[in-house]
This record gives C-alpha cells, sequence and structure tokens, in this order.
C-alpha cells in the first residue's frame, strides 16, 4: 500500500470511481487499474464464476496480455485462482511458481510474475469471482496489501451482483442473453406477455420557473386540466367497477378528494398569485408534498406519495398538451412495467388484455397490490434493478410466486412457464369439480376450511357453500383506503355487508391491526424496530377512542346476525385482553343505553407472539377461541424480519422450531378444550395444512385461491396418515429435511401436483 495515503482514503476514491464509471465494463476497468496503482503491483485482475459454464473466466486485467480476457478459464479448484474460489478465502504467496497448484497459460504472459495475492468476492455467501494482484519480484505482501484487497472485494461484490441480476454485466456464456431481476411477490400468479413500459406523463423535475403575463388565465388553465384529470381518473373508475370491489373504487375517490378545490387545486391557486406560472406551481406544490411523504420511513405513506406525484404528473402533461404517455392499443398479453404505477393506470389497461404487473417502487402493502390480488393479476413490485428504458415491447416470463422476471427469456426458461402455466390452469379445471364438496379425510375427519378476506364481499359471496366461515377478516383495508379514521356509521355499513354476506356462517374481524409493515396515511407510525414496536392491541388500547368506535359498530353490524367472532391481535399478556374485554362490555353495555341491544360475541387471541405460548392456560379463561398466527409466529421465533431481502431465506415456516411450537399450541389446546386455527402461509400450502391437519388444528383459514389444493389434499390423505407424517417430520433437524420429507410423502400420495411449481 502506499503508506503516504490511507487505505479508507484509497479506498473511497476507488468506490466513487467505480460507482461513477457509464457502465460495468468501465467500472472493472477503472478499478483494477487503480488498485494496481494504489498497491504499486505490476498486475491487477478480475476473475468472474461463470455459473453456466461452472468457471471461472478473465473478464478485465491490467498487466497480462489483453488477448486473455474472455479466453482463459478454469473450474473451481484449479490453479491458484481456482483454489482462492474453492476455499473462500485469501492467498498469499511470495513464489507462486512453487506452489503445486500453479497453472500456467500461454495467452496471459503471467509467467514474468513471482508474487501472487488473491481474495475471493462473495456476495450473501455466493461466491462470485477472484481479485488478484500479482509482481514480477518475489514480493510478500503485507497484511495491511491484504486487507486492502478484502476490503475492496467486499465492496465490489455488491456491485458485481446487482450487474448480474439486471444483466448488465453479460455473461460469457450467455451473449445478449435473458437478464434475471428480482422483486417483491405481491400477487401470485405467471404470465407470459409483452412489456409496456409506460413513462411518467411529464417531469415535475424539469418545469422551469415563469413569472405569468395573466394570472387569471393560469388559474383557468389549471382548472381545465384538473377537470379532464377528473374525468379521466372516473372513467378508470367505471371501467374497472365491475371487477373489483367498493372498497377497491373507493381508491378513486381517494384521487378525486386529492384534486378538490380544498387540496391541490387551492394550494396551486396561491402559487400562482405569488407570481409562479401554472405548470412550475403546479411542480412546486407536488415535489413539496412528496418529498415531505417520502421523508417518513413508512411504506403506506411512500405509496401516498407515488399517488400524488401520479397525480401532478397527469395534471402537467395536460397544462403542457402532452398525453402521449400511454400506448393507444395494447398488445394481448401486456405485462404492464413503470417506475411506480397508480390504481389509475391499472384502469387504462383493457382487463382481458392485462397479463402481469411489474413496478420499480411500491410493496406488498400498496395500493395496487391489493387490487391486483383482487384481479388475480400476477404482480411483482420492488424491482429496484429494472433497466425502463431498455424493456418497452421486449418479450417477458413473469413468477408472482417467487418475485421473479426474466426479460428475453431463453427459450428453455419460456417453455418450462408455459408447461407451468398451462399445469395450472388444468388443475383449477380439475380441482373445480370437487369444490362444493366437504374438506373431508377418507378416514372421516373434517376439517373445515375457512377464507381470509378483507377485500370484495361479491367475489367472497360465491365461495359461501365451500367454506366454513371467514377465519380473518382484516379491518384495517377500509382504514388504509381513507384520508382518516372512518366513523363509526361507515364501518357499521361495511361490517354488515361482510357478516349478511357470509350468514349464517362465522366471520372472525380482527381489530385493527397497523404497524409492522401497515400504517395508514393520516396517523404514521415511525420506529426504529417497527414489528417489535407499537402494533396491533399496543395501538388501539393506547387509543380506546379508535377502538370503541371500532368496537360499537362491530356490535351494531352484528345485530340479529349471531355470526360476529372478534379477535384481538399482537397480544403479549393477558392484562391486554383483560382493558380489551372491559372495552367490549363498556361498548356493549353504551349500545343498551341508546337502544340497540346486542350479544357478547365470541373472542378471541391471536397467537403469535412467543411469549403467548407460555400462556395459554390464563388467556384460555378469559377467550373462547384461539387463532395462531403463523407468518408472525414465524417471523418472531426465528427473528427474521419477513421483508428485508438480506435475511429473507431465513424465514421458513417449515423450521423444525415453528413446527415443535405449532404442534404443542395443538396439543395444549386440545387439552384446555380451546379452539384453534391457523391463518397464513402455511395453512394456505397443501402439504402445510396437512401437517397442520396431524397435528390437531381444528380449523385452517387462508386466502380464496388457495381453497382448491388444500381442499383436494385433506380429501386425500386420511388424518391417520397426517398424524404420522408429523411424528416423521418432528424428527427433522433442519427445513431442508422437513421439505424434502414432505416432498417425498406427497409424491408417494400422488399429490406432487399440488406442490408450487418447481424453480426453472
Amino acid at each position: 500500500m502506499d503508506s503516504k495515503t490511507p487505505m479508507l482514503e484509497v479506498l473511497r476514491r476507488i468506490i466513487l470511481e467505480v460507482n461513477g464509471a457509464r457502465n460495468l465494463d468501465a467500472a472493472l476497468s477503472t478499478m483494477v487499474r487503480r488498485i494496481r496503482k494504489a498497491m504499486r503491483t505490476d498486475v491487477c485482475s478480475f476473475y468472474l464464476f461463470d455459473t453456466q459454464l461452472d468457471r471461472l473466466v478473465l473478464m478485465e486485467t491490467i498487466g497480462l496480455r489483453t488477448q486473455a480476457v474472455g479466453h482463459v478459464s478454469l473450474p473451481v479448484g484449479e490453479g491458484l485462482v481456482g483454489l482462492v474460489a474453492q476455499r473462500e478465502e485469501p492467498l498469499n504467496l511470495e513464489d507462486a511458481r512453487a506452489h503445486p497448484f500453479f497453472r500456467y497459460f500461454e495467452t496471459t504472459g503471467e509467467e514474468r510474475y513471482s508474487s501472487f495475492l488473491g481474495v475471493p468476492i462473495i456476495h450473501q455467501r455466493r461466491m462470485l469471482g477472484v481479485l488478484v494482484v500479482q509482481q514480477s519480484d518475489k514480493r510478500r505482501f503485507d497484511e495491511a496489501d491484504e486487507a486492502f484487497l478484502v476490503t475492496m472485494a467486499a465492496q465490489l461484490a455488491g456491485v458485481l451482483a446487482h450487474a448480474l441480476a439486471t444483466g448488465s454485466l453479460t455473461r460469457p456464456s450467455l451473449p445478449g442473453g435473458q437478464a434475471t431481476f428480482t422483486g417483491v411477490a405481491a400477487s401470485p400468479g405467471m404470465a407470459i406477455g409483452e412489456a409496456v413500459v409506460i413513462a411518467p406523463p411529464a417531469d415535475l423535475d424539469s418545469v422551469p420557473d415563469l413569472i405569468p403575463t395573466d394570472e387569471e388565465y393560469e388559474i383557468a388553465r389549471l382548472k381545465e386540466a384538473i377537470g379532464r384529470v377528473r374525468d379521466e381518473i372516473r372513467a378508470a373508475g367505471e371501467r374497472l367497477a365491475n371487477r373489483i370491489s367498493a372498497q377497491e373504487l373507493a381508491l378513486f375517490d381517494v384521487y378525486q378528494q386529492m384534486l378538490g378545490e380544498a387540496a391541490l387545486s387551492q394550494e396551486v391557486v396561491k402559487r400562482i398569485r405569488e407570481g409562479q406560472w401554472a405548470p412550475g406551481a403546479l411542480a412546486d406544490v407536488v415535489r413539496r408534498h412528496v418529498q415531505y411523504l417520502e421523508r417518513v420511513n413508512d411504506d403506506y405513506l411512500r405509496e401516498r406519495a407515488a399517488d400524488v406525484r401520479d397525480l401532478g404528473r397527469r395534471v402537467l402533461a395536460h397544462l403542457q398538451e402532452d398525453t402521449a404517455s400511454t400506448p393507444a392499443v395494447y398488445p394481448d398479453h401486456t405485462v404492464l412495467v413503470s417506475d411506480e404505477i397508480s390504481v389509475a393506470m391499472l384502469g387504462e389497461v383493457p382487463r382481458d388484455k392485462l397479463a402481469g404487473i411489474v413496478s420499480v417502487r411500491g410493496s406488498s402493502t400498496s395500493h395496487v397490490a391489493i387490487v391486483a390480488r383482487a384481479m388475480g393479476i400476477p404482480t411483482v413490485l420492488g424491482m429496484v434493478d429494472l433497466p425502463l428504458p431498455r424493456l418497452n415491447g421486449a418479450r417477458l416470463v413473469l413468477d408472482g410466486h417467487r418475485g421473479r422476471l426474466f426479460v428475453r427469456p431463453s427459450p428453455d426458461i419460456e417453455s418450462h412457464y408455459e408447461g407451468l402455466i398451462e399445469e395450472e390452469r388444468a388443475l383449477a379445471e380439475l380441482l373445480e369439480h370437487e369444490q362444493d364438496l366437504p374438506s373431508r379425510t377418507p378416514d372421516g375427519h373434517d376439517v373445515p376450511l375457512l377464507v381470509n378476506t378483507g377485500l370484495a364481499v361479491d367475489a367472497m359471496a360465491s365461495l359461501k357453500s365451500r367454506i366454513g366461515g371467514v377465519g380473518l377478516y382484516r379491518t384495517e383495508v377500509p382504514f388504509m383506503i381513507t384520508e382518516r379514521f372512518p366513523g363509526e356509521q361507515e364501518q357499521t355499513k361495511l361490517y354488515r355487508e361482510q357478516l349478511e354476506g357470509f350468514a349464517p356462517l362465522p366471520v372472525v374481524m380482527r381489530t385493527l391491526d397497523i404497524g409492522g409493515d401497515k400504517d395508514l396515511p393520516y396517523f404514521p407510525i415511525e420506529e426504529a424496530n417497527p414489528f417489535l414496536g407499537w402494533r396491533g392491541i399496543r395501538v388501539t388500547l393506547d387509543h380506546p377512542e379508535v377502538l370503541m368506535v371500532q368496537l360499537r359498530a362491530m356490535l351494531r353490524a352484528s345485530q340479529g346476525l349471531d355470526n360476529l367472532r372478534i379477535l384481538l391481535p399482537m397480544i403479549t399478556n393477558v392484562d391486554e385482553v383483560d382493558d380489551a374485554l372491559r372495552l367490549l362490555e363498556r361498548a356493549i353495555r353504551e349500545l343498551g343505553e341508546d337502544g340497540v341491544e346486542v350479544a357478547r360475541p365470541k373472542v378471541g387471541v391471536m397467537l403469535e407472539v412467543p411469549a403467548t405460548l407460555y400462556q395459554l392456560d390464563a388467556l384460555a379463561e378469559r377467550v373462547d377461541f384461539f387463532s395462531v398466527g403463523s407468518n408472525d409466529l414465524t417471523q418472531y421465533l426465528l427473528a427474521v424480519d419477513r421483508n428485508n431481502p438480506r435475511v429473507a431465506d431465513l424465514y421458513d415456516a417449515c423450521h423444525p422450531a415453528v413446527l415443535s411450537a405449532m404442534a404443542r399450541l395443538a396439543r395444549e389446546a386440545t387439552a384446555l378444550e380451546m379452539p384453534i386455527s391457523v391463518c397464513g402461509e402455511l395453512a394456505a400450502d397443501p402439504a402445510g395444512a396437512l401437517l397442520l391437519m396431524g397435528m390437531g388444528f381444528d380449523a385452517l383459514s387462508m386466502n380464496a385461491p388457495s381453497l382448491p389444493k388444500v381442499r383436494a389434499a385433506i380429501r386425500r390423505v386420511s388424518q391417520t396418515s397426517a398424524q404420522a407424517l408429523v411424528d416423521e417430520v418432528l424428527t427433522e433437524s433442519s427445513p431442508v429435511g422437513v421439505r424434502r420429507r414432505l416432498e417425498g410423502r406427497m409424491h408417494e400420495w400422488e399429490l406432487s401436483h399440488l406442490l408450487p411449481p418447481k424453480d426453472a
């Protein structure tokens, strides 16, 4: 190392140059030259591990012969470079040629060099390549040199992983081939189609400042532009009206409110009167709103920022008389792609042509995710690496199960997914014939299947003959799509629709469960550790005025129906249950004073915090049923934030500890004679459902699309066989072992077709 310049300063300079390079080739070239200079060596080279070739390929060098680039390759474990890759640790040699692993490549001219220092490049446990420096003199690189190169390799790992994911680094074995991207799986399903990239209709950041010559003219054209956008939004809402519920259509009302006199329009007019022309005033106001919303560390508010930005662009487009941002004709299998997709954009694509949705921004809790799931459109959001300008018209394969997108897929990938899509279609037709049959095992054991909802009543009402009730009604959805806490009358109307729609079947309504990854735009919660913070019952007990309104609305809605069940989320101790029950008794008493007589509904608690596993006796004395939230219980037992891509691989409901906890819950609830159900991903997986049935859970609750496969599994496997499967699985010590055991049994029972499609 250059002793005159501190190592961190040299690293910082190189990283800045690498990140500022116009493309990856330039970045690699810059990197090897800067490293060679900083370490005062003769050679610096970079070898990429090509997974298709299963070899290390020389991709960039300074010091070796350039004709060797792209031509010299060696398998892992062969040569010094291969040894570094195999061991995944640095190799520092004073005389490289004396090492038994030394391998000579004539094309490189490396016979001139004696000393060798190689370090592996590793990203999230995956070996991506090897970084090497060499020198003609016999030189033992010191600890500072080694530390510098190791640090450089760690910095390069992230850049390389990004380049490989986006396709900006062409693999030698796949010149100009497909690129693969990963995002957040927001709506399940698979699709093959053509990318239609929706560019923003106008750029809010490039509007010049101009002083208006006629303020009234500027105000008049602003109002005309807003009027046109209101008409567009109304038309888009009407096109979707028959396909989504009243609650989802309420999103369009939110847009109309934003465009109203008291909101966007009034502020922009004020800016015009202060001396700014209409486009500039609009851009100023929208930017200010967006910057405020984006500063808040809150997924839902960031989605609202997207809505505000989208509306601003639409109005600006009319002001600039430029509305050519959307195509006049959509291809038959359109995969809608954009930096961010709003619900209004969705309404512009004919439903029979919309095959999938892909967005750079967004999360599984966004407006568009809610609507996409309701419409059954495969969707992947949060695809931060997507190169939008190069995608329009490209052939795409979208995997909504795994959150994956293949751009310009290879024939093998496309053929693989065509087969999977056809299999899912054929399976859906096959299973449709038994959906009105009971979910009863061959040995006569009934396992009621319940549905999770929070969206369209109309779509769910058709399921009445196929389900045992609603296992989880997420009451937060109506709260998410309004600008304020909905009042008692509004909530009563919504809850009455649900209770009447499913009567006489029981409907389990969970009290407001916000916090964690679910926030309200008008009630932001900003915390360093939101999943361990103020969420669920903790929020509503701190705000009894909100919980009381909700409880009164639920009770009012249940009059004469007797099918309401109330579920308390995120319970950690019995005091919370006691406090909530006191509020419920108060709500019943207050309604009685108003002349509304209602019976006390059954009350349950969600078992999702590990602490509740050790308080079942005390909880059973207070409530009428248990509901296990397997997603959160898994997250808390494993200390894994399931929304964090860095650790998402560790989140696994088939972890032996999770399954042991679930088995214990079922066993103890049975001993306490407490009804216990499960709602979560484990219940929606056919193999997982069989495990839960074998453990002794009374009912399983899931999203409607999962019902057919779970029903089919239960109707084909006896309870005795399921119990034996539980005993087998609980002997496994790793999630891999559990899944292998499950897949083996599913294959033996000829149920492999019910499992998720195999990875390509």
